[in-house]
């Protein structure tokens, strides 16, 4: 449904005790946030990280199956698991989104719906919500009564506070799929990158530092979403590869499999 740019009410920015004073005039203001609705970031860099973590174990868990083979069987594993782990998570993420949009388009058309035919009720559930939250009577009543005056703007709050939802933010199914799929071939494709050129416990080393690396990077770059210690959220992501390709080597070691070239 076509959407336009709503009408937004502004408030003069006052000072308070908790937040410290309000800008001054020709200040710049430095305070942003980061668009966390939208899915085709997030996917990007889970995907990566999925694909790094996942693939690693699998490349890892098979050469220590088979640490003595050729790389034929190593090579084979990831390309496997980096083209079907590529298509599962871009499909998982499409199906996801699309659910997910369909069902949140589904609530706002009835929430319009509803401000079409008793929007007095809807009125009276919008200044509820203002005044649950400390906001005097007479100005939850009189923001509510001019935000109803906007049918677009009614839907646009009613969604916000009922719902938790921004209807201009859905996020997009097909990009999410699609940086889902680039970001998990990314990442699943560094630790296999030695099993071209390279064979047995070699391979095996250069497998290993070419993922502590990635999952390095991943993890700083994760913080940048999160806005935690990219020293820390480094070391986590590192710490996770690490367990699972740890894990998956043993058991491939204690398994173990016949000579294959």
């Amino acid at each position: 449904m076509a959407h336009r740019t709503p009408n937004r009410i502004r408030l003069a920015p006052t000072a308070h005790p908790a937040y410290g004073d309000a800008p001054r005039a020709g200040e710049p203001d430095d305070h942003h946030h980061r668009d966390v609705q939208g899915g085709s970031a997030r996917a990007a860099v889970f995907g990566i990280s999925d694909g790094l973590v996942s693939n690693v174990s699998l490349i890892l868990g098979v050469a220590g199956a088979a640490a003595k083979s050729g790389p034929g069987l190593v090579r084979l594993a990831g390309m496997a698991g980096l083209v079907g782990g590529a298509f599962s998570m871009a499909a998982g993420e499409y199906v996801s989104m699309r659910a997910q949009t369909e069902l949140i388009e589904r609530e706002l058309e009835l929430e319009r719906r509803e401000l079409h035919r008793r929007p007095e009720k809807e009125r009276r559930e919008l200044a509820a919500i203002y005044k649950s939250r400390g906001v005097e009577d007479d100005t939850a009543d009189a923001l509510s009564h001019q935000i109803m005056r906007d049918p677009e703007v009614a839907l646009e709050t009613h969604a916000r506070e009922e719902l938790g939802v921004d209807p201009s933010s859905l996020g997009s199914p097909i990009g999410a799929a699609t940086s889902s799929f680039i970001a998990f071939s990314i990442g699943a494709v560094v630790p296999l990158l030695p099993w071209f050129f390279s064979r047995g416990y070699a391979a095996v080393v250069l497998s290993v530092t070419l993922g502590i690396i990635a999952a390095l990077v991943v993890g700083a770059a994760l913080a940048q979403f999160t806005g935690r210690s990219p020293l820390r959220s480094a070391l986590r992501q590192l710490l996770i590869a690490a367990l699972a390709a740890s894990v998956t080597y043993g058991i491939g070691a204690l398994v173990g499999v016949g000579t294959v070239s």
